[in-house]
């Protein structure tokens, strides 16, 4: 079997969106996993970054240099379906609904979420209507949906109408070799926070820095614990580059910024992530939608107390093991913080817990149950294709 692999998120301008980093673990866990029979080809450009380049082929993965994709338009809606059908494969998986099935082969996609139609307009970056219309026909038009919780998967077929069945389930996964419950170089640490203007003890969240995240009402909820405790001693710090609404954000924080209370660290590489995770003493995650929720998986698996907004897919995917709290209230929020940082048996229950639920997670068994959906797909198609009796002739 071959299957067609959409790579065009495999390239510099995605580099800091969550699609670049599932795209990549996928096809990098593929290069391991695709044996036998199943033969999978990923589509490069010549003279975009490296990045894609660098997936040469190896055993069941062959790596093929189209000029189309310097065409990113015309590549989504229609040039992808072309490339498959050139490349006789039997099968087009897209980790994005943003293609356009053209239904001359069986076409697989990811969507990741219903952030477009879950979330008002306001608090989405991007073109909305286009995206919320490119999304649909996907929906539609494809032959299989993959996504990445149950949440997801009832929105999906709620929103679109779908057949239960059209939707699989596939976890995530992340990276376990960088966040894991190993302790951090004590020197190392304390020289990455001193240059981050970081001081123990501190709450953290990370991730990018963008309205969908709730931020706002966690400076809120920070504030509404210095009002009640002055001698509160916890930092809060927010790692993450900072993306859609953030000057709303930061205008929130801006007294508390000066005061030292408040850290906008910025984009950190993972390795630094990790090191600033394991320094917290609690994380917190109050996004108002999430489709699977890298950050709050990290942070568990850092073994670091973690609390969650009960909204989406977080109590899902934390398997109901945390402390949630309703992300349009601040005071709930900051009792929910309060409560945990006073109860050292607290914090240790969370950790433990958090971490056993993470070890759920991985990038190897994405891939593996990716691979188990997408191997069905063109069967599927054959056995629910009407036969010739069936349609009078």
């Amino acid at each position: 079997m071959l299957i067609a692999f959409d790579s065009f998120f495999l390239t510099a301008r995605f580099r800091n969106v969550g699609i670049y980093e599932y795209t990549k673990n996928l096809l990098l866990e593929f290069q391991k996993t695709a044996k036998g029979s199943i033969n999978i080809q990923c589509f490069a450009s010549p003279t975009d970054s490296p990045d894609a380049l660098r997936r040469k082929s190896s055993s069941g993965i062959q790596a093929v240099e189209t000029k189309a994709l310097d065409f990113p338009w015309l590549w989504r809606v229609g040039l992808v379906n072309h490339a498959a059908v050139r490349a006789g494969a039997d099968l087009l998986f897209s980790p994005s609904p943003q293609i356009v099935p053209w239904g001359l082969l069986p076409v697989a996609v990811t969507i990741h979420d219903a952030i477009p139609s879950r979330l008002p307009p306001h608090l989405i970056e991007g073109r909305t209507t286009l995206l919320k219309m490119m999304t649909r026909v996907a929906a539609k038009r494809s032959d299989k949906i993959l996504t990445d919780s149950e949440h997801s998967k009832q929105d999906l077929v709620q929103l679109y109408n779908l057949p239960p069945e059209k939707v699989s389930v596939v976890h995530l996964g992340y990276n376990r070799s960088t966040f894991n419950a190993s302790p951090p170089d004590a020197a190392i640490q304390d020289r990455l926070l001193l240059s981050l203007g970081i001081r123990s003890p501190y709450i953290l969240h990370h991730g990018l820095v963008q309205v969908r995240k709730n931020l706002a009402r966690l400076i809120q909820a920070y504030k509404i614990l210095l009002s009640r405790r002055p001698r509160f001693e916890f930092q809060l710090v927010l790692a993450g580059q900072f993306g859609f609404g953030s000057d709303q954000i930061r205008r929130e924080a801006d007294d508390l910024v000066n005061s030292g209370r408040i850290i906008f660290a910025g984009e950190l590489g993972e390795q630094q992530l990790a090191t600033v995770i394991k320094g917290a003493s609690l994380c917190v995650i109050p996004s108002l939608y999430e489709g699977f929720c890298l950050p709050m998986v990290e942070s568990m698996a850092c073994g670091v107390p973690t609390i969650a907004s009960n909204s989406s897919c977080l109590p899902e995917i934390s398997g109901g093991v945390l402390r949630y709290f309703d992300p349009v209230s601040e005071e709930e929020m900051a009792a929910t913080i309060e409560m945990v940082l006073d109860r050292p048996s607290l914090q240790s229950d969370l950790a433990t817990h958090g971490l056993k639920r993470a070890s759920q997670f991985s990038w190897s068994r994405c891939a593996q149950e990716t691979l188990a959906v997408l191997t069905g797909v063109p069967a599927q198609r054959e056995a629910t294709r009407p036969s010739l009796s069936e349609i009078g002739v």
